[in-house]
């Protein structure tokens, strides 16, 4: 249930444009950037597992030490907020088994009521065919979150850089991720666009609908 119209939908995602030169002084407001935050929460995953951590580097510090493996894109220290997508390595019995707990204290269910679902779970992304391949798996699903985010971040009026111009060993080794069971997959910028980025103003270019949507 939404108030938004169509046409107020299309001119948010028709206003949005992957951002070069954001304005280093101004911030995302705390109550816009909380509900941009639950935005990720709410991102939906395969089997709901939400095999990612979103890391949000506000550090200027850290940002900086990124920056050289970022391409030297400004964003990275420019931007109000900048958040790293991280995918799990692998999956385990422990990342079902976290769901099912939660699930089932959630949603009032005794202990064993999912022992199907998980059975199902374990079967395809711990010990079936996807399991061999779950970093990949994984890294899809970040995906789904980057462009939750970037639609929401439109829709609030918050400019977005999507970013996979980095070096993703480097960031893990900068932000203390070797060990964790989580790799970087891509970054998003995000703030305000500065009036000097000229890219703010060139046309979108989308082939038609026509060859992109086929209608079966």
């Amino acid at each position: 249930m939404s108030n938004m119209t169509n046409e107020q939908l299309l001119n948010a995602l028709n206003w949005r444009y992957a951002t070069k030169t954001f304005d280093a002084t101004k911030k995302i407001p705390d109550d816009i950037w909380k509900t941009l935050e639950q935005s990720l929460v709410l991102t939906p995953t395969s089997y709901g597992l939400q095999p990612y951590q979103f890391l949000v580097v506000n550090n200027s510090a850290k940002r900086a030490e990124l920056l050289p493996h970022s391409w030297n894109q400004k964003q990275v220290v420019d931007c109000s907020q900048f958040v790293v997508f991280t995918a799990r390595t692998e999956m385990k019995d422990a990342d079902v088994d976290k769901l099912i707990k939660r699930t089932t204290e959630l949603r009032g269910l005794p202990a064993d009521a999912l022992n199907a679902y998980r059975g199902m779970m374990l079967g395809d992304v711990v010990n079936g065919p996807r399991g061999k391949n779950a970093r990949e798996w994984a890294t899809r699903q970040t995906y789904i979150a980057l462009g939750n985010l970037m639609t929401c971040a439109a829709v609030l009026g918050v400019d977005a850089c999507p970013m996979e111009g980095l070096n993703p060993v480097e960031y893990d080794r900068i932000l203390n991720l070797n060990g964790t069971g989580y790799a970087t997959v891509v970054a998003c910028a995000l703030g305000y666009r500065a009036a000097a980025d000229k890219y703010a103003g060139l046309k979108k270019v989308r082939y038609e609908t026509g060859e992109l949507v086929r209608t079966i």
